[in-house]
């Protein structure tokens, strides 16, 4: 992978450009700030920006979602030395493919590597799967689903996912109003429904689709699974909940065992 390193220590930017290159991967660029980030990327092309949270000006979260905004095909790590479950998962709804939490292991960052490149030959592959918000209606599988996410990313990895455990996926929606529609429309196996999300959030859209969907099994997709959140999605009727970022062996095991009740 082209990756692009945001720190503003020196140290830390060498060692990660050290162990990245070791692993085969092109560190194009390391830079101290992120006022030159989107340059950058429009010149380097980059795969993957690993991004310090704390940065002078604009931090790493802020990034996150500008590079969401402008280049969602840019893969983000974030850096971090907080443990801080609302923060991590701020980022990960806004779209984190990964995070490294000081101090971290070489051992640590391969993996996050491997997570990464796993999850972005799945979307390379989906994304050449048609990309109508809406797929053919019929499907010859015994298992169907309906996808409802904000993050066009985050439904075509999941659709890729999906799709490679041979369940048909029938539409793709960005908010919970379209998503309770599709699940009235198609009545699938299994909703998967992202938490944060505009006009209806997912919890908002739970009971909704409980009710126009009775024997669907809904999945919530969330960056921040605190136990409130957990509690108020399993008393509306939810039957779990994938964590953001999406790790598709995470997902295969899980459906697995939801597919198998």
């Amino acid at each position: 992978m082209k990756i692009v390193i945001v720190d503003d220590n020196l140290s830390m930017r060498m060692v990660l450009k050290s162990l990245f290159e070791s692993q085969g991967h092109e560190v194009v660029a390391d830079l101290n700030d992120g006022s030159g980030l989107l340059e950058c990327i429009k010149q380097k092309a980059p795969d993957l920006a690993c991004l310090d949270y704390n940065l002078p000006g604009m931090n790493g979260l802020e990034l996150l979602e500008v590079l969401q905004a402008t280049s969602p095909d840019v893969d983000v790590v974030m850096v971090t030395g907080s443990n801080d479950p609302e923060l991590n998962g701020r980022a990960a709804n806004a779209g984190a493919a990964g995070f490294l939490h000081k101090p971290f292991t070489q051992v640590e960052i391969l993996e996050e590597l491997k997570q990464i490149e796993e999850a972005r030959r799945i979307h390379f592959k989906a994304s050449f799967k048609p990309t109508a918000r809406e797929l053919p209606a019929t499907a010859s599988s015994k298992h169907t689903a309906v996808i409802v996410d904000d993050s066009g990313t985050v439904r075509v990895l999941l659709q890729g996912i999906l799709e490679g455990m041979g369940i048909s996926v029938l539409q793709m929606v960005g908010n919970g109003a379209e998503g309770v529609t599709a699940a009235k429309r198609h009545q699938p196996s299994i909703v998967c429904l992202d938490v944060s999300m505009p006009l209806m959030s997912g919890l908002e859209a739970l009971p909704q689709i409980r009710v126009a969907s009775p024997n669907s099994k809904v999945i919530m997709v969330t960056g921040n699974a605190s136990k409130s959140f957990v509690e108020t999605a399993i008393s509306g009727g939810a039957k779990g909940y994938i964590l953001k970022p999406v790790r598709p062996a995470q997902v295969e095991t899980f459906m697995k065992k939801l597919l198998a009740e």
